[in-house]
């Protein structure tokens, strides 16, 4: 039987048709704006993670082999075919984890969608408005059927629904009509990994090259398409009702679709940690706050009491071996922001993992699940710190719902320091302040491949 007279389920048809013929103007002002964050935060993000060994040997090893192109391979000052771009720098993206999330979607939308719809759009020369689009709907429908499915614990989030959002993404670039989108949404279905979240537990940095596979597979599964290759009536619903998951609503998948926007009611990060150790520097900064210099004399420290959600709670390594491992332990952030007096990426480099005095510290911390808490989550992130002294004095902090949620956002400004702190660095505050602008302003840029000609990223 043909595939095009094939019958199909009313949720497949109306999200592909809805990622077919949405126009950005219909985006919400909420989602629009969110979805310019987006794309502006993920770019000095996977510029930094760049930098990490690990990635320049990558990027050396994998463009000697890989086709020409004139998609940024950002914060290497080389370029690659939209594909090979969209590998390297979906993977760097997440290596410092101060990606943006979606707790509806129960993972990280963004850093698996904008790599694919970059450099796809450096390729074609789509205007800034088409990459805004792009960026909005792949990461709607891909977070919209993950929010549907009850995905087994066990599975990293990071390359399984990212690819269909990066494949939406870049259809949309392409101008995939419905009957094209309804058969790529089949396709990028099945093509996810079979992730393990046990790499966080142990600082696997295999774990990174997740988000590269969605980028990557994404933009196959829309050649392979192109090509006339099929997908099954309902690849959705088999691979997030019986394989990743055995819980899936297809009408959650479309419920409020065009009203509700899951992209506005994401979140960002300013810690480079896991997202649920983000509880717990909350409650520990809400403790300092109240110490005469925000600080506290660690060899007067007894022990660190932390009560939290399970979730949090599972984040309990205290042998932590690498800077990646780090930014998956309660213990290690809690002892190393209170050892260095600071937050940012230093507290968690090698250096940092070295220090005896951290490792000494984070012994001493005794990370447990309060089960009370656990039944807020996720509508509250809740966490208590107490700090009990030596000499019997206690300090206390709690954290309610974590700073950057969409009922606890960071302020514009605190984005566009992160922005700067991560990007200077590596362009120089010229190029940061430049490509900053553009941007922010990306609907006004007419064609994306010629603005990114302009800069060495």
């Amino acid at each position: 039987m043909s595939p095009d007279t094939r019958k199909r389920p009313d949720y497949l048809v109306q999200l592909a048709d809805f990622a077919a013929r949405s126009s950005v103007s219909e985006l919400s002002p909420a989602a629009r704006d969110r979805a310019r964050w987006v794309l502006a935060d993920c770019i000095p993000v996977i510029a930094a993670g760049m930098q990490q060994r690990e990635m320049q040997s990558f990027v050396d090893s994998h463009l000697t082999h890989a086709a020409s192109g004139n998609s940024w391979v950002i914060g290497a000052g080389r370029r690659a075919a939209a594909l090979d771009a969209a590998l390297l720098n979906g993977t760097a993206g997440t290596w410092l984890e101060l990606d943006e999330g979606n707790l509806f979607a129960k993972g990280h939308p963004g850093i698996q969608v904008v790599p694919s719809a970059v450099a796809v759009a450096q390729e074609l020369g789509s205007s800034g408005t088409d990459l805004l689009g792009a960026v909005a709907l792949g990461y709607e429908v891909s977070a919209r059927i993950s929010r549907a499915a009850e995905t087994r614990l066990s599975i990293h989030p990071h390359g399984t629904y990212g690819v269909i959002g990066a494949a939406v993404a870049a259809a949309r670039l392409k101008g995939f009509r419905s009957e094209q989108m309804i058969e790529l949404l089949n396709v990028a279905a099945t093509m996810g990994m079979a992730t393990s979240r046990h790499t966080l537990l142990d600082g696997a940095t295999v774990r990174n090259i997740f988000t590269g596979h969605s980028g990557y597979m994404g933009l196959t599964a829309v050649r392979l398409v192109e090509c006339g290759f099929t997908g099954e009536v309902d690849g959705v619903g088999n691979v997030y009702g019986k394989v990743l998951s055995d819980t899936f609503d297809p009408d959650r998948v479309v419920a409020g679709l065009g009203r509700e926007w899951l992209i506005a009611q994401s979140y960002f990060k300013l810690h480079p940690t896991g997202r649920y150790v983000h509880s717990a520097i909350d409650a520990l900064e809400d403790l300092l706050a109240r110490m005469p210099g925000g600080r506290l004399e660690i060899a007067d420290i007894e022990r660190i009491e932390v009560r939290t959600y399970a979730l949090a709670a599972m984040l309990a390594e205290k042998r932590v071996v690498s800077s990646f491992g780090a930014r998956f332990s309660v213990p290690f952030a809690l002892a190393s922001i209170l050892y260095h007096g600071r937050y940012g990426l230093a507290s968690f480099d090698d250096a940092a993992v070295a220090n005896p005095a951290v490792q000494a510290l984070a012994q001493r911390v005794d990370l447990q699940e309060d089960k009370t808490h656990t039944t807020r989550y996720p509508k509250e992130t809740p966490c208590d710190v107490r700090i009990v002294m030596r000499n019997g004095t206690v300090h206390a902090g709690h954290c309610v719902i974590m700073k950057g949620e969409p009922t606890h956002q960071h302020k514009t400004a605190e984005l566009k320091a992160k922005f700067f702190d991560l990007g200077t660095p590596v362009w120089g505050a010229a190029t940061t302040q430049k490509l900053f602008d553009g941007l922010m302003d990306v609907e006004n840029i007419p064609d994306f491949g010629k603005f990114g000609s302009a800069f060495e990223l």
